[in-house]
């Protein structure tokens, strides 16, 4: 059984004793009244001693118990799976009436044979239908507004399910997208390299398979520790400089303080694969990326940053923004945040947080 069902169980349970408690003095209240006035109680309840009210509400009380029981056990109220349709619930007051009226009679059988205390005066027993329909009444109103609540909570549940589902989905379809736009353009690199130097090329495929493993291995979880992005992001860093070779500059101010720390999987790599694809690198302009650890002042929050300087190519690769764009919706499916994209001063700036473990 569920934990969520236990304990909704438990819940329906103290409800109906509350409910059986409640009503069970309610309905004797006229005569527990009277009790504390003797003219009155002379005139309508002759006779009648506290005791005899005592055992009235307390018989009262667990006839509504047996009655709670009888309804939930017979057509399901606490079951959300369960169909309730009117003319189930109009049966459900008719049965409870008639039971009702049957322990009624039931206690004046106790009481006269069996002496057992009771009120003994006539307005009382005029009142007696009455009280059976009231008892009804509540027992299968309160049984079905139950029903009610219990069957809005297993369908909230159902769509929080689905929804959670959903993102899953989506997140792993992001994932799966990711690896083949960065192997594309891995193996882009090393056609140009293979051309301009065989032994670099040696180089770049060892580091490219270190480059893949982590890609593998990291795409069957949805959080890494700071430090594992990092070095995967150096063995990238080392892949793009063997291309690059001078014209690209890296700038790394990161804090060892903060290594675990943790961030979705390639959320580095791409930022910094990001840079590249979009901007001219070139003796005349060298790009310089920068990676760096910011603390937020006001809130104490901790970022990474990854900056470069704004130097656009006249003509732009096929997919462009697919990986910023992924990375934005990773990070609103995964950790429901966002990440903050800012241009000033001639410089291009992504900041990403970065997640406490013990917050996840």
């Amino acid at each position: 059984m569920r934990t969520d069902m236990l304990i909704t169980n438990k819940k329906y349970i103290y409800l109906t004793v509350i409910i059986s408690l409640t009503v069970g003095f309610l309905i004797h209240f006229p005569e527990l009244v009277s009790l504390t006035d003797s003219r009155e109680q002379q005139t309508l309840f002759p006779e009648m001693s506290a005791i005899d009210v005592l055992f009235e509400a307390g018989y009262t009380f667990l006839t509504l118990l047996v009655l709670f029981a009888l309804n939930t056990f017979l057509f399901g109220f606490n079951s959300p799976v369960v169909s309730m349709p009117w003319w189930k619930v109009g049966f459900s007051f008719v049965l409870t009436w008639i039971l009702s009226k049957m322990f009624g009679e039931a206690f004046i059988f106790l009481h006269r044979h069996f002496d057992i205390p009771a009120i003994d005066a006539m307005v009382h027993h005029y009142l007696h239908p009455i009280r059976d329909f009231i008892l009804s009444l509540v027992v299968t109103g309160s049984c079905y507004i139950s029903y009610l609540i219990r069957q809005h909570q297993e369908v909230q549940l159902q769509n929080g399910e689905l929804m959670a589902e959903n993102v899953r989905n989506q997140y792993q379809a992001l994932k799966n997208q990711l690896n083949p736009h960065m192997l594309f353009n891995s193996l882009n690199t090393l056609q140009s390299l293979v051309r301009e130097s065989p032994e670099k090329a040696q180089n770049y495929i060892r580091e490219l398979s270190r480059v893949l493993r982590y890609t593998l291995q990291e795409n069957e979880t949805n959080i890494v520790t700071l430090r594992e992005e990092m070095n995967f992001v150096e063995a990238y860093i080392f892949l793009m400089k063997m291309r690059y070779e001078d014209n690209l500059h890296f700038l790394l101010d990161v804090n060892p303080h903060w290594m675990d720390y943790c961030l979705p999987p390639l959320s580095v790599q791409t930022l910094v694969e990001n840079a590249i694809k979009h901007n001219e690198i070139s003796n005349r302009k060298p790009l310089t990326i920068g990676i760096k650890i910011i603390r937020n002042p006001d809130s104490n929050e901790i970022s990474l940053q990854v900056d470069n300087n704004l130097q656009p190519r006249r003509t732009t690769a096929a997919g462009t923004g697919v990986g910023l764009a992924n990375l934005t919706k990773r990070y609103a499916l995964l950790l429901d945040k966002e990440i903050k994209i800012t241009e000033t001063d001639g410089k291009f700036c992504v900041t990403i947080p970065l997640i406490k473990p013990q917050a996840l």
